[in-house]
C-alpha cells in the first residue's frame, strides 16, 4: 500500500511540475514572434504563479529518490525511475544554468516580497558588471528554448514513470 501511494503522488508531483514548463514550450512560436515591448510586457506575467508552481520540481525529485527505495533494483521499474530522476535533475539543472539567469533580466524592476526578492537574486546575474550587454534576443533565445528543453525532459521523465508503475 505503501509503494501505490508513493507512486500516484509522485505522479501528481510530476504531472505539477510538467504542467508550466510544457505551456512555456507551447508558448514559444507566439513569443518568438514578438517585438521587444510586448515581449517584455508577456515576460512579466510569469512572476509569482509559474515561481509557485516551481516548487513541484524539486519535491517530485524527492519523491522519486524515495520510489527508488521501494523499487526492487532488478527491474525495469527501477531503472525507468532511475531515468525519472535523472530527467528531473537535468530539468533543475537547465533552470539553473540558462534561465535564472536570464529571469533576474526579465523581473528588473519587479516589486516582489521577500521571497521572490531572495529567490530571483539568488546566483550569478546574466550580465555581468563591465561586460557588454547582449541583446535582448539573445535573451529571449536562450529563456525560450531553455524552457523547451526542460519541457522534453520533464516530458520523457512522465513517460518513464508511467511506464514504471504500469
Amino acid at each position: 500500500m505503501t509503494l501505490e501511494i508513493l507512486q500516484i503522488v509522485t505522479v501528481l508531483l510530476v504531472a505539477v511540475a510538467m504542467i508550466p514548463a510544457v505551456a512555456h514550450a507551447l508558448e514559444l512560436p507566439g513569443k518568438m514572434r514578438l517585438g521587444k515591448d510586448n515581449y517584455f510586457a508577456v515576460q512579466r506575467i510569469y512572476y509569482p504563479g509559474f515561481t509557485f508552481a516551481g516548487i513541484a520540481e524539486p519535491v517530485s525529485f524527492l519523491s522519486t529518490i524515495a520510489l527508488l527505495f521501494f523499487t526492487p533494483r532488478e527491474t525495469l521499474a527501477f531503472w525507468l525511475t532511475v531515468l525519472v530522476g535523472l530527467c528531473l535533475l537535468f530539468m533543475q539543472a537547465v533552470y539553473w544554468i540558462f534561465v535564472h539567469p536570464v529571469n533576474t533580466v526579465w523581473v528588473e524592476g519587479e516589486s516582489m516580497g521577500a521571497l521572490g526578492s531572495g529567490f530571483f537574486g539568488f546566483g550569478r546575474p546574466a550580465v555581468q558588471s563591465g561586460t557588454h550587454a547582449p541583446d535582448w534576443t539573445d535573451f529571449r533565445r536562450r529563456w525560450e528554448y531553455a524552457h523547451l528543453v526542460r519541457a522534453s525532459l520533464v516530458a520523457i521523465g512522465f513517460l518513464a514513470l508511467i511506464v514504471a508503475i504500469s
